[in-house]
């Protein structure tokens, strides 16, 4: 089933959330835009090391399938995962810090871009293997069973991923043992440059469920609530033991797949076609429209947050680089 036609502005009563959660949303949701953007720049002068691949036009999903989430219930993330650790509510100092690889950061600057981790948060980390939660997610799942907890797991993952042996794996033991999982796919549209309907025989990731005997539903990944109602719905499933689903999120990055992506597999009529549809506007247009803020508000949010992303970049430049004694700590092989 698809739910891609929902016009965002106009869904009655805000799929049952608060005016303030909507508010504390979009924040977020600048907050990750912001972050991006800082991640790029910073790159750029030398800052930062290695590579990264950036969020930037997928912060609904993000933010939206964290919405539906407690606290204590767990994300597994991906290596396009600083949108993800933000949404469940990572502390945007440490995370700059973990960043520049600095001691004070989540993971004492040994996790970077592509794994950092906020246990704490219930993120239980990002991963530079491709699809390299969706194995780990069962294994969550079963444990929180077996604390006898209601607390449910979420795992993040890409269109590409979708076609490795561990989706399948994955979902097939999920589904057997009806473990509390949900499967959100970010549909990014390109496996690295690859595209979807290139790499996939069906129009929908979400058809692939019916093989596992588990629900399946394709949604518009740009708009956040069509993405909150979506897991939503099946976080109540999983809390009451029926079982995982898997979400597909049409969405798109308006970055390369990394710094080193030169792009030339796509057009740049493409790119603005699906900046037209910025899931941050969407939600901004809602909220005007609804008579709840006015635009010089929502524009004062957005300076706030990236105000707080140059404090965070001044308190992971103040911090102290890890001590090389360290260096063989938490490693076991």
């Amino acid at each position: 089933m698809s739910r891609q036609e929902d016009s965002v502005a106009t869904r009655e009563a805000w799929a049952g959330l608060d005016p303030s959660v909507l508010y504390e949303a979009l924040r977020k949701m600048y907050l990750i835009r912001s972050f991006e953007e800082k991640a790029e720049q910073l790159y750029a002068l030398g800052k930062v090391h290695g590579t990264m691949h950036l969020c930037i036009g997928e912060e609904a999903t993000a933010v939206g399938a964290c919405l539906a989430l407690r606290r204590d219930d767990c994300i597994l993330s991906t290596h396009r995962g600083h949108g993800h650790c933000l949404a469940k509510g990572a502390d945007v100092n440490l995370m700059m810090a973990e960043f520049f690889g600095k001691a004070n950061g989540y993971c004492r600057g040994r996790g970077g871009s592509m794994h950092i981790a906020d246990v704490d948060g219930g993120n239980l980390g990002a991963n530079g293997v491709v699809g390299g939660g969706l194995p780990i997610a069962p294994g969550v799942a079963l444990g929180l069973r077996m604390q006898g907890s209601d607390r449910v797991c979420l795992c993040f993952f890409g269109d590409g991923a979708a076609n490795e042996g561990a989706f399948h794996e994955s979902l097939n033991l999920a589904a057997v043992w009806k473990l509390p999982v949900v499967y959100v796919c970010e549909n990014n549209q390109y496996a690295m440059s690859m595209p979807f309907e290139k790499g996939a025989a069906v129009e929908q990731i979400s058809t692939r469920a019916i093989a596992y005997g588990m629900p399946g539903l394709t949604v518009d990944g740009n708009d956040l609530l069509a993405v909150y109602e979506a897991v939503r719905d099946a976080v109540a499933r999983a809390r009451a033991g029926e079982g995982p689903t898997l979400i597909e999120a049409l969405t798109y990055r308006w970055r390369g797949h990394s710094k080193s992506d030169r792009q030339l597999y796509r057009t740049r009529d493409e790119v603005k076609a699906w900046q037209a549809r910025d899931p941050i506007a969407r939600l901004q247009t809602l909220l005007v429209e609804a008579n709840l803020h006015t635009m010089e508000e929502l524009e004062q949010a957005v300076q706030r947050a990236r105000q707080l992303i140059e404090d965070a970049v001044a308190f992971a430049e103040r911090a102290d680089d890890p001590d090389p004694e360290t260096l063989m700590e938490g490693v076991y092989a």
